[in-house]
């Protein structure tokens, strides 16, 4: 498959690192982590990300400093794309998510505060 960048509505990681301000080794990463596979690759290898990749990856980009792991992430991107599921219902499982395991602050809140706890172990 060959692709051309924006003329097409893709665009190679280059230039969805500077319109994200993400590094190339960032998104080489998380795409071989699977949390966001390139939508193509070129006849060279390649790897070519569509428009919805990077809605995708601002979202990641917004979990990130909220202290998702990796793990997290996909299930909540997961959640957010399921085609079979109506807005409520993801309202609802989002909610229950997000509420079981939402991210600590710098202050390291206790549980039923909205916040995870890290411990040390």
């Amino acid at each position: 498959m060959t692709a051309k960048t924006s003329s097409t509505n893709t665009m190679h990681i280059g230039e969805l690192a500077d319109r994200t301000g993400l590094s190339l080794r960032t998104i080489r990463h998380y795409d071989d982590v699977g949390l966001l596979p390139a939508t193509a690759r070129t006849d060279g290898g390649f790897r070519v990300f569509s428009e919805d990749d990077f809605e995708r990856l601002m979202v990641i980009k917004q979990m990130k400093p909220l202290g998702f792991s990796l793990e997290e992430m996909a299930e909540i991107l997961a959640l957010l794309a399921a085609p079979d599921v109506t807005a409520p219902e993801r309202s609802a499982t989002l909610a229950g998510f997000l509420e079981g395991c939402a991210p600590a602050g710098k202050d390291g809140a206790e549980p039923g505060s909205g916040r995870r706890v890290h411990s040390k172990a």
